[in-house]
Order: structure tokens, then C-alpha cells, then sequence
């Protein structure tokens, strides 16, 4: 079965910072109705630990979630926007890991870095997600927590490469946060 992705694309207006995962996970493992909506997803808790020193900072603990009413201001705020690497896609055995994942269509990443023409940092968070966006910008992919250089229509912009947010990636949180420290907060 072809899953079409569940989210509008998060652009909000003067961002600077485009993040690309792959896809969500399936509906039935959300926690909100959003980006990294698995709760046992890291993105969130990194975010909070590098921008207010508290992994919790957006996690609701009593309902198993995250804090929507304070992602979506903090991230308009930042100039974060967010999307996948690929709007159409089969699941091979009905997980998220990109191993388990047949792209049928990716995401126009160039049609979409016109769309936010302050954008100057593209972010990807995993391997499927750093081959794609490498294969349509015409780059090297970098070794995670590096960059490349690309231009878009006479714009220079970087590419950065860092570890997937998932659990299932053998790292700490700490040891994420200190990656994504290098493009959130430069």
C-alpha cells in the first residue's frame, strides 16, 4: 500500500533552516499530529536540551506526548521549517526505518528551498533522508555532523548532515545534541 505523506509542509515565513527526516512513522505510533511525532523520538527532547537546557522542556509526560502549542511558536520563532525527503512511499514491513522504506515519490527539495528564499542551512536527519537531498542537490553526502555546499539558482546554501533523532540510532541524547549544536545554534 503507497502512504502519501500525512503533513503539509512546516514553512514558516523568513526561515532560515530547512530540517529533512524521511517520512513518519505510522499513524498509530504518533504522540501529536506533527513532525517526529513518536514519542520515543529525540528530535524534540535534543531541541530542548540545546535551546532551554531541559530534554523535557517539550514533552508532556503524563499524556505520552509532545507540546504542541509550544513547538509550533518556537519553531516560527527560530525560522525552523520542516518536511520530508519523500511525499509518497511504501512500507516494506509497516515500520519508520529507512531500511523498511520504498520511496515512490520524493519530495521536490529545489521547488522547495525556493519557496523559503531566506533559507541558507538544509538539515537532514538520517541516512535516506542525506542520500536524497545529496542526489537532488548533486553533492557528496558529508559524514554525519558535516557539510556541503551547494547553490540553488545562484544561492549558496550547506548542506548538514546529522544523526537520525530515532532511539533505535546507538547514540546519547547528549552526543546528538552536541551535533545538531553545530547547525540550531551556530
Amino acid at each position: 500500500m503507497i502512504e502519501v505523506h500525512p503533513f503539509t509542509p512546516f514553512l514558516p515565513e523568513g526561515a532560515r533552516l530547512l530540517m529533512l527526516g524521511t517520512f513518519p512513522p505510522s499513524e498509530k505510533r504518533w504522540s501529536m499530529a506533527f513532525y517526529y511525532p513518536n514519542f520515543i523520538n529525540d528530535m524534540w527532547r535534543i531541541v530542548g536540551l540545546l535551546f532551554f537546557h531541559d530534554k523535557d522542556h517539550f514533552v508532556d509526560a503524563a499524556h505520552k506526548r509532545f507540546r504542541l502549542d509550544l513547538l509550533v511558536p518556537f519553531l516560527q520563532s527560530q525560522g525552523i521549517a520542516l518536511f520530508d525527503t519523500a511525499t509518497r512511499i511504501r512500507r516494506t514491513t509497516g515500520t519508520a526505518s529507512d531500511k523498511d522504506l520504498e520511496i515512490v515519490e520524493e519530495t521536490d527539495l529545489h521547488q522547495m528551498l525556493r519557496s523559503l528564499p531566506r533559507c541558507e542551512r538544509v538539515v537532514t536527519a538520517g541516512q535516506l533522508a542525506t542520500e536524497i537531498a545529496c542526489r537532488q542537490f548533486g553533492v557528496e553526502p558529508p559524514k554525519v555532523g558535516e557539510s556541503v555546499a551547494f547553490v540553488l539558482d545562484d544561492r549558496q546554501l550547506r548542506l548538514y548532515r546529522m544523526p537520525s533523532s530515532s532511539r533505535a540510532y546507538p547514540m546519547k541524547l547528549e552526543q546528538k545534541a552536541a551535533y545538531y549544536q553545530r547547525v540550531l545554534l551556530p
